[in-house]
């Protein structure tokens, strides 16, 4: 039975993919809805036959009152004995079927696949923004907008049809009870009506925005505390364990507040519906027993408005509670959209078409690129690195090297200019088919919290393992992989690496990755500091391999230490986002340049980054 339920919708069910999500909040629901529709209606029905069954009950029970004043006790068995016989088979039976398809298709069907479909859909939405969108937000609140908001929607929709339909068909079937009875019993119950539905309008044009204030206040404490958790050793290292108290203490503190603020709303929410409850019922059940003192209504409906009214009184708290939490729900499904529905504005062009890799010839026309700044990054840079080259690239910091290869791999797009790729611009080919002919190893490795295979793996997912073993030894790696423990048991291959390879020495890392590089073997390679966590007798063991990798490939090293570049077939010199000298180590030194000063500068070491141009 459950599995009918839970297989009614398909979270994952194919759809479009959209550059411009819905920038409101009910076209953003519905566009999660389409497979759900059938659903929505099927549990809509339910919810208000569920209703009536409920009026329905205290409607017979007012007539079992009435029947047993009628008959007496001698006669009421024979004479109504089949139709209690009845009533009971359909409570015992009917009831429970109709009951559970209601809950069946909210619970089972609705609430885990409709926040499957959003988190699904929301993440692969995110994940195709840019590498630049992602580094103007942080990660942490990223995920937690992204776990928070399909509860929330799922939250929003549960409240629709558990509670919102369900109350409102009560509230009708109560009116027409009562109107059944004597007309004059609905004047109360409408009075009581208009009352409550301004208070509810009051509750939530003052919950909507206090919840969003506490959702929002709640990101900020999750941003902060992710933040320290991410920087744990640079907090551990300048000791600044109370400073980071107090920067959380902050923050957790103004939550506190807003969440006051809101359930202020609720107290004064819960004092007048206390009141506005006492008078519906004063005022339902004292008119029926007038009515029935003037011989105008029969015991049973007074036993019906009773029972009518009591129940109303129990569901009021909960009918209100449930309208504050969807519209709390929908405030929360708010925020997430801020994230969520931001526009892709880094995409395939509708004409894109794989890279043709032919040769592997880079050209850079006249490429300008600011970050939408008025200074950094690169200007006005023409380049050409012909097929098989190896080019070297130095600079002081922020001179535009980290710049010129984020253009190349299209995390950003060019501001003015081309990038062009055996005569292709990179803007008109797919994103994937480029960066799958880029390998790149970067200074500050990252590793993904999987096993050390799954990492390697990660250049190239259909290698065999011996492939994969192999590109771990090139790169100096399986010996030390092979000493890998970590707290599950795992061992070697099968170790993981811990957040970012945090487990790992900074060598450690930048060697898997290199194993990463190797085994994709892509047709062009970038290095940006590659060998930089390196300690030297490591590197000089890796330089010969790193060599070897290069053969027949297009190279782009960046590197401080100019050591590992000066046997480049060409060296281009960036400062200030320009190319101010280009040529090989020999030539650049017989310029006596800035790249001359900078090779005199290191004995060995690092370009100095604080060196003048003088």
């Amino acid at each position: 039975m459950f599995q009918y339920f839970e297989n009614l919708v398909n979270p994952y069910t194919s759809y479009t993919e959209s550059d411009q999500p819905p920038q409101r909040l009910w076209p953003f629901l519905h566009q999660y809805m389409g497979p759900f529709r059938k659903v929505f209606w099927a549990a809509g029905i339910m919810s208000l036959v569920v209703a009536f069954v409920e009026v329905g009950l205290l409607w017979y029970l007012g007539r079992v009152v009435d029947l047993l004043g009628e008959a007496g006790q001698a006669g009421f068995w024979a004479a109504h004995g089949w139709e209690l016989a009845l009533a009971a088979a359909f409570i015992l039976l009917i009831r429970p079927v109709l009951q559970v398809l209601d809950v069946g298709l909210i619970n089972n069907t609705i609430l885990p696949n409709f926040g499957t479909i959003i988190r699904w859909r929301a993440h692969r939405q995110v994940l195709r923004q840019s590498v630049g969108w992602f580094e103007n937000d942080f990660a942490g609140r990223i995920a937690n907008r992204i776990m928070q908001t399909p509860p929330a929607a799922g939250e929003a929709v549960f409240q629709v049809f558990d509670a919102l339909s369900f109350s409102i068909a009560y509230i009708l079937g109560a009116a027409i009870l009562l109107m059944g009875a004597d007309p004059r019993l609905v004047i109360p119950l409408l009075v009581w009506l208009t009352l409550y539905a301004a208070l509810v309008r009051w509750t939530i044009t003052r919950v909507g925005p206090a919840s969003q204030a506490a959702a929002d206040a709640r990101s900020a404490v999750t941003g902060r505390v992710v933040d320290a958790y991410s920087n744990i050793h640079s907090v551990k290292m300048f000791a600044h364990h109370d400073r980071e108290l107090e920067y959380a203490r902050e923050a957790i503190e103004h939550s506190r507040q807003t969440i006051q603020k809101e359930m202020r709303i609720f107290t004064i929410m819960d004092l007048c519906l206390v009141i506005l409850n006492g008078l519906l019922i004063i005022s339902v059940i004292g008119w029926a027993i007038w009515l029935w003192s003037i011989d105008a209504a029969s015991l049973g409906v007074v036993a019906a408005a009773s029972a009518l009214v009591l129940r109303l009184n129990a569901m009021t708290g909960w009918i209100m509670w449930a309208v504050s939490s969807f519209f709390r729900s929908l405030g929360v499904v708010s925020e997430g959209m801020e994230t969520i529905a931001q526009p892709i504005t880094l995409v395939d062009r509708p004409d894109a078409k794989p890279l043709d890799f032919r040769e592997g010839r880079i050209e850079l026309r006249g490429v300008t690129h600011h970050y939408g700044r008025a200074t950094g990054g690169l200007q006005d840079v023409t380049l050409t690195i012909a097929p098989g080259e190896k080019l070297g690239v130095i600079g002081r910091s922020g001179a535009g090297k980290s710049t010129l290869v984020k253009l190349l791999l299209r995390f950003y797009d060019v501001e003015r200019g081309q990038i062009l790729i055996d005569g292709q611009d990179i803007e008109r080919v797919t994103q994937d088919s480029l960066r799958k002919r880029i390998g790149m190893v970067q200074q500050d490795t990252s590793l993904l919290h999987r096993s050390v295979r799954e990492n390697i793996l990660y250049g190239r997912p259909d290698a065999g393992e011996e492939a994969m073993l192999a590109a771990a030894r090139r790169a100096e790696a399986h010996d030390f992989i092979l000493d890998l423990s970590d707290p599950e048991g795992n061992t070697g291959y099968a170790a993981r690496v811990g957040e970012r390879g945090v487990k790992l020495s900074g060598g450690q890392r930048q060697r898997i990755a290199l194993a990463r590089v190797i085994l994709k073997d892509a047709p062009i390679l970038v290095l940006d500091e590659a060998t930089s966590a390196l300690d030297s007798e490591v590197e000089a063991a890796i330089q010969d391999t790193l060599y070897g990798v290069m053969e027949g490939k297009t190279v782009i090293a960046i590197a401080h230490r100019l050591s590992t570049i000066a046997r480049m077939d060409r060296i281009v010199v960036l400062d200030d986002g320009r190319i101010v000298e280009e040529g090989t180590h020999s030539e650049l030194l017989e310029q006596g340049g800035l790249y001359a000063r900078f090779w005199a500068r290191q004995s060995g070491g690092f370009i100095g980054t604080d060196e003048a141009a003088q």
